[in-house]
Protein backbone atom coordinates (compact mmCIF):
# COMPACT_ATOMS: atom_id res chain seq x y z
CA UNK A 1 0.00 0.00 0.00
CA UNK A 2 1.33 3.68 -1.04
CA UNK A 3 1.48 6.69 1.03
CA UNK A 4 1.03 10.15 -1.00
CA UNK A 5 2.28 12.03 1.87
CA UNK A 6 5.81 11.01 0.31
CA UNK A 7 7.11 12.39 -2.38
CA UNK A 8 10.83 10.30 -2.05
CA UNK A 9 10.57 6.34 -1.86
CA UNK A 10 9.81 6.39 1.96
CA UNK A 11 12.36 3.14 2.78
CA UNK A 12 15.09 5.59 1.66
CA UNK A 13 13.59 7.95 3.96
CA UNK A 14 14.79 8.38 8.03
CA UNK A 15 12.51 7.72 10.80
CA UNK A 16 12.45 11.31 11.33
CA UNK A 17 11.27 12.62 8.34
CA UNK A 18 8.84 10.28 8.19
CA UNK A 19 7.11 11.24 11.06
CA UNK A 20 7.05 14.52 10.26
CA UNK A 21 5.52 13.81 6.75
CA UNK A 22 3.07 12.16 9.48
CA UNK A 23 1.90 14.97 11.29
CA UNK A 24 2.07 17.18 8.37
CA UNK A 25 -0.55 15.19 6.61
CA UNK A 26 -2.61 14.56 9.90
CA UNK A 27 -2.41 18.66 10.37
CA UNK A 28 -3.84 19.12 7.10
CA UNK A 29 -6.44 16.76 7.49
CA UNK A 30 -7.81 18.32 10.42
CA UNK A 31 -7.81 21.95 8.68
CA UNK A 32 -9.66 20.04 6.11
CA UNK A 33 -12.42 18.81 8.75
CA UNK A 34 -12.58 22.19 10.60
CA UNK A 35 -13.71 23.87 6.58
CA UNK A 36 -15.83 20.94 6.43
CA UNK A 37 -18.03 21.19 10.56
CA UNK A 38 -17.73 25.18 9.15
CA UNK A 39 -19.38 24.55 6.04
CA UNK A 40 -21.97 22.31 7.43
CA UNK A 41 -22.57 24.56 10.24
CA UNK A 42 -23.70 27.08 8.29
CA UNK A 43 -26.20 25.50 6.72
CA UNK A 44 -27.43 23.64 9.77
CA UNK A 45 -30.98 24.82 11.27
CA UNK A 46 -31.36 21.89 14.26
CA UNK A 47 -30.11 23.47 17.21
CA UNK A 48 -28.80 20.16 18.71
CA UNK A 49 -27.08 19.23 15.22
CA UNK A 50 -25.42 22.40 15.59
CA UNK A 51 -24.38 21.61 18.95
CA UNK A 52 -23.08 18.37 18.06
CA UNK A 53 -21.12 19.71 15.12
CA UNK A 54 -19.76 22.19 16.91
CA UNK A 55 -18.24 20.11 20.03
CA UNK A 56 -17.07 17.92 16.70
CA UNK A 57 -15.45 20.91 15.29
CA UNK A 58 -13.64 21.55 18.58
CA UNK A 59 -11.91 18.54 18.32
CA UNK A 60 -11.17 18.71 15.39
CA UNK A 61 -9.06 22.18 16.26
CA UNK A 62 -7.83 20.64 19.06
CA UNK A 63 -5.98 17.89 17.22
CA UNK A 64 -4.69 20.60 14.89
CA UNK A 65 -3.50 22.29 17.33
CA UNK A 66 -1.88 19.67 18.85
CA UNK A 67 -0.23 18.74 15.37
CA UNK A 68 1.31 21.79 14.84
CA UNK A 69 2.59 22.23 18.36
CA UNK A 70 4.71 18.98 17.30
CA UNK A 71 5.71 20.49 14.08
CA UNK A 72 7.04 23.86 15.74
CA UNK A 73 8.52 22.07 18.31
CA UNK A 74 10.72 19.64 16.03
CA UNK A 75 11.42 23.07 13.76
CA UNK A 76 12.57 26.16 15.62
CA UNK A 77 13.38 28.31 12.74
CA UNK A 78 8.64 27.85 11.91
CA UNK A 79 8.72 28.14 15.83
CA UNK A 80 10.17 31.54 15.58
CA UNK A 81 8.48 32.83 12.64
CA UNK A 82 4.96 31.56 14.20
CA UNK A 83 5.85 33.60 17.18
CA UNK A 84 5.84 36.86 15.84
CA UNK A 85 2.43 35.87 14.05
CA UNK A 86 0.37 34.32 16.65
CA UNK A 87 -1.34 35.80 18.94
CA UNK A 88 -0.14 39.56 17.62
CA UNK A 89 -2.97 42.30 16.99
CA UNK A 90 -2.36 44.79 14.03
CA UNK A 91 -1.49 43.61 10.01
CA UNK A 92 -0.83 39.50 10.02
CA UNK A 93 0.91 39.76 6.67
CA UNK A 94 2.97 42.58 8.00
CA UNK A 95 3.77 40.58 11.17
CA UNK A 96 4.74 37.59 9.31
CA UNK A 97 7.09 39.67 6.31
CA UNK A 98 8.90 41.06 9.67
CA UNK A 99 9.07 37.68 11.80
CA UNK A 100 10.61 36.03 8.63
CA UNK A 101 13.09 38.62 7.97
CA UNK A 102 13.99 38.86 11.66
CA UNK A 103 14.26 34.87 12.49
CA UNK A 104 16.30 33.98 8.90
CA UNK A 105 18.61 36.81 9.51
CA UNK A 106 19.32 34.70 12.71
CA UNK A 107 20.26 31.70 11.10
CA UNK A 108 21.95 33.38 8.19
CA UNK A 109 24.28 34.55 10.75
CA UNK A 110 24.40 31.15 12.20
CA UNK A 111 25.53 29.77 8.74
CA UNK A 112 22.32 27.87 8.06
CA UNK A 113 21.66 27.89 4.23
CA UNK A 114 18.46 29.93 3.06
CA UNK A 115 15.92 29.33 0.46
CA UNK A 116 16.94 31.91 -2.45
CA UNK A 117 20.31 32.21 -0.87
CA UNK A 118 23.51 31.94 -2.63
CA UNK A 119 25.20 30.98 0.64
CA UNK A 120 26.44 27.67 0.77
CA UNK A 121 25.31 27.20 4.49
CA UNK A 122 28.17 25.67 5.13
CA UNK A 123 28.04 26.50 9.18
CA UNK A 124 24.59 24.51 9.47
CA UNK A 125 26.65 21.29 9.01
CA UNK A 126 27.01 20.86 12.74
CA UNK A 127 23.50 20.57 13.76
CA UNK A 128 20.58 17.73 12.06
CA UNK A 129 17.91 18.36 10.20
CA UNK A 130 15.15 17.38 12.45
Amino acid sequence: MGFDQYHEPPEELPHEARTFARLCASLTEEAEAIGWYQQRLAVERDREARAVMTDAQGEEFKHFSMDLEFLLRRTPLWREIAQGILFQAGDIVEHGEESEEEATEGEAAKGAPLVGSESLGIGSLKGGLL
